[in-house]
């Protein structure tokens, strides 16, 4: 890629985020969350994190423009989060994106959140294409072949909750801390994940796709004959659970990405690499369990710093650029999209409506 300097816009969930990229350097990142805004609801609520990106969006961009040391009439092009994600947020990036665009005169490129993160191993470790990226947050769960900037093969995914939404939830069932990845985390270091054997959905199925609803389920039902044997729960109680929860999701995760890697590897890439990126990424159990099978098969692993992992606009900004060196380019018709697949001849995996394929 040039070293063309790049601003990145991202608000397709709860966080307003803004960076400044010159190549593959990072000059600065500003990311204003929401957690506050949304805690007593138990959730991101989309109207108020929608409210919040439009009052947010234009601090972030000046905080991002003066960490880098970067006037607005020096950037070379707006690179903007153009779905999917929560229609309000998005529509409050794009519209953000297009006013710097037509201001200063610069090239306007539309990026499709998941390849934001599906190329963040590219800005930070520069691997080859082609690489297994298993994209794994609170939205999305899918295992890709990444081959290019607009090339994507997706192998499987979650037919309905996602890892980080199925954390979020059991943290809401056990009275813990959003967001529930980290909550669901610490409270298992002391738990037996022995104790409570759960379902490890779909593994009885070919293919890689997933499914955590139903494990959620399963840990409700036990919460609750507890709860009615014993009168309540007792700390132990939940340390057990979080642990015995956290363990069927890493060992899904780990069989399907087996699955995954086997396909990967028929490509014959030379140098065959997993990334993993989201926000669960951060899992200490999971990341151990895919470090284990990647050195089984020889495959290099590779994780991006967690603050490239969530919700960032450096990603965004970067995926732009590859973009950009691609000759695609965005004009004032760029559109908001709820839905936008990565790969674009795979069957939805939840099904479509009138704007699309969901997933």
């Amino acid at each position: 890629m040039p070293e063309l300097t790049i601003l990145g816009l991202e608000s397709s969930c709860d966080d307003t985020a803004a960076a400044v990229l010159r190549g593959q350097e990072i000059l600065s990142s500003v990311v204003l969350g929401q957690a506050e805004l949304h805690a007593a609801f138990g959730g991101v609520v989309p109207e108020i994190a929608a409210r919040a990106h439009a009052e947010k969006l234009d601090l972030a961009v000046e905080q991002a423009l003066v960490q880098a040391g970067v006037p607005v009439s020096e950037l070379d092009a707006i690179a903007v989060t153009a779905g999917p994600g929560l229609i309000g947020g998005v529509l409050s990036g794009v519209m953000m994106g297009k006013g710097i665009a037509a201001a200063i005169g610069k090239p306007l490129i539309g990026v499709n959140h998941l390849a934001g993160h599906a190329l963040t191993p590219r800005l930070t470790d520069g691997l080859a294409y082609p690489y297994l990226m298993l994209l794994v947050s609170g939205g999305h769960c899918q295992f890709l072949i990444v081959r290019g900037p607009q090339d994507f093969k997706r192998l499987g995914g979650t037919i309905d909750d996602a890892p980080g939404e199925a954390f979020d939830k059991t943290a809401r069932l056990l009275g813990l801390q959003q967001p529930g990845g980290p909550s669901v985390e610490e409270a298992a270091k002391s738990g037996d994940e022995k104790r409570f054997r759960f379902p490890r959905p779909l593994l009885d199925r070919e293919g890689c796709d997933l499914s955590f609803s139903g494990l959620k389920t399963a840990l409700l039902r036990m919460r609750d004959k507890l709860i009615e044997e014993q009168g309540g729960l007792h700390r132990q109680d939940v340390a057990d659970l979080c642990a015995g929860f956290q363990a069927a999701v890493r060992d899904v995760l780990a069989e399907k990405t087996r699955r995954a890697m086997r396909a990967y590897l028929e490509e014959n890439p030379a140098e065959p690499a997993l990334a993993v990126a989201g926000g669960v990424a951060a899992n200490k159990a999971l990341r151990g369990a895919l470090e284990a099978l990647c050195e089984e098969h020889g495959v290099t692993f590779t994780a991006p710093p967690l603050r490239l992992c969530t919700d960032n606009a450096a990603m965004i900004a970067y995926a732009g650029g590859e973009l950009l060196a691609a000759g695609e380019v965005s004009d004032m018709t760029l559109a908001a999209r709820p839905r936008w697949p990565l790969d674009k001849a795979a069957a939805p995996l939840l099904g479509s409506g009138k704007k699309g394929a969901k997933a």
